[in-house]
């Protein structure tokens, strides 16, 4: 991961941070779901593309960077959206820690 930070201009794509809603499902679980959150704009970088076997179905596994403007509190729990694409936060830090910067590891979440 580079420590360089990412010049104002590229980031381009508008991203709705979703925040998550938990609520007992009567059974001792929880039901998730997501409420809208800020708007951020970001740069996304695919990294990578693979697909594995689930359920004796093909399934594709998108994994993309998303360099944000730094924002504190951005947790696995969350999840990014940008028009009809999902992504599900896997991993965010603040690279060099200048907390100008917040990189996201996320993966494509299709419906």
């Amino acid at each position: 991961m580079s420590s360089k930070s990412r010049p104002i201009g590229a980031r381009s794509r508008r991203f709705v941070l979703e925040l998550p809603l938990e609520r007992p499902d009567g059974f001792g679980g929880v039901i998730r779901s997501y409420a809208p959150g800020p708007q951020l704009w970001g740069a996304i970088e695919m990294l990578s593309g693979t697909e594995r076997v689930r359920a004796d179905r093909p399934e594709q596994s998108l994994t993309h960077r998303i360099t944000l403007r730094y924002r504190d509190g951005v947790t696995g729990a969350m999840r990014l959206t940008s028009g009809l694409r999902r992504f599900a936060i896997r991993a965010a830090s603040d690279p060099d820690g200048s907390k100008r910067d917040l990189v996201c590891l996320v993966e494509e979440v299709r419906p």
